[in-house]
């Protein structure tokens, strides 16, 4: 899963290390106390007479910079001369300015949203210039805690405890799904039921899909798999009454989560997003939740921003994560949208369906995971 940006982002690495190498002082040298002192670390050397008399060690009248004195790039050459003869070098913005621009391409090829990459690149200045760093340590590893650092705080946007929250909710709590065509709506419905069966929470699954012939069908199969009641009318009729039917089966029967599906939508689709409105003014659910597939990169970043403007979402999960290479999906929609990415579907069975943990995530990207 995202093999595809992670090598880019250890390619990234690797040149801010080209770009940030300086000659290493031999720590053998450094040590010597017979060896000369650098040339930066004149004014540390044993004091010396002058032609006046007095002594290099005696305070004197500093001179005024082009006078005599120190010019402030004299001053910055001094302090780098001294870091490096110390075994220490300041990653400059020169330093970054190729690899930088090689990481926006990078992101940009990976699906990854203009702004959101922009943003990368504007955590990893920040978090790098300027850093001191000890050349027995690796400029890597520096690179890797910017780099981590700034993808967190992008995928980070929003996130909060998906579990907490539904603990803490009153119940029913009423959970309604939406997206496109054939990403995995129903499916991510049946697994997410699953999900929390194993957490103890009873639900009952919502056909909301009354425009797609077979939608009853194959919502039916997925409750009968999981031994489920699901709530379904004939076709075509209003999605919203058919939710709102299961809001009142969950209130009856004690049942914690109701599931709804919708049908899939395109955002140019104005009848069906009219509906998708009034099933949130209508059922007002607790969650609504927007569905994609995370191969489906920037498109499913600019589905996501308008699902979000007709109905707001409360967070996304991202079908087919396992096959997809690029990531730029799961990098973006958070940022994009505000809301965060709580699921990540990785195969077809029930199980295949875990919890997006930024930090988990950016760990993979920068080849932590155990795979």
């Amino acid at each position: 899963m995202f093999d595809g940006l992670k090598d880019k982002l250890n390619s990234f690495k690797e040149d801010v290390e080209e770009e940030a190498e300086v000659e290493e002082v031999d720590p053998e040298d450094r040590d010597d106390p017979d060896a000369a002192p650098p040339e930066s670390d004149a004014a540390d050397a044993a004091p010396a007479d002058t032609e006046d008399g007095t002594s290099d060690g005696e305070p004197a009248e500093a001179a005024p910079a082009g006078e005599g004195g120190e010019s402030d790039t004299d001053r910055g050459l001094l302090g780098r001369a001294k870091l490096a003869a110390t075994g220490k070098t300041v990653i400059e913005e020169e330093d970054l300015e190729t690899p930088l621009d090689e990481l926006e391409l990078a992101l940009l090829s990976s699906d990854v949203e203009m702004n959101v990459a922009q943003e990368i690149l504007r955590g990893i200045r920040e978090n790098l210039i300027g850093e001191t760093r000890a050349q027995v340590k690796q400029t890597g590893h520096v690179v890797e805690d910017a780099l981590h650092d700034a993808l967190v705080d992008v995928i980070s946007v929003g996130q909060f405890d998906f579990d907490e929250r539904i603990a803490e909710a009153d119940k029913p709590v009423t959970m309604v799904f939406t997206g496109v065509n054939g990403v995995g709506k129903t499916t991510t419905i049946a697994k997410l039921s699953r999900y929390l069966e194993e957490r103890g929470y009873s639900t009952v699954l919502a056909n909301g899909d009354t425009y797609r012939a077979g939608a009853n069908e194959q919502l039916q199969k997925h409750a009968d798999n999981l031994d489920r009641k699901l709530i379904s009318h004939e076709q075509g009729s209003d999605p919203a009454a058919v939710i709102y039917d299961a809001v009142e089966y969950a209130e009856a029967n004690d049942v914690d989560v109701v599931l709804g599906d919708t049908a899939g939508r395109l955002h140019t689709s104005n009848d069906l997003m009219d509906q998708l409105e009034k099933i949130d003014r209508v059922i007002e659910p607790d969650m609504t939740i927007f569905v994609d597939e995370a191969v489906a990169g920037q498109d499913a970043v600019n589905r996501a921003r308008e699902f979000d403007d007709a109905a707001a979402i409360d967070g996304a999960v991202l079908t087919k994560a396992d096959a997809d290479p690029q990531g730029g999906a799961a990098i973006s929609i958070a940022h994009v949208t505000g809301k965060p990415i709580l699921f990540l579907g990785t195969g077809q069975d029930y199980d295949d369906l875990v919890r997006f943990d930024p930090e988990v995530i950016v760990d993979r990207l920068l080849g932590h995971d155990a795979d």
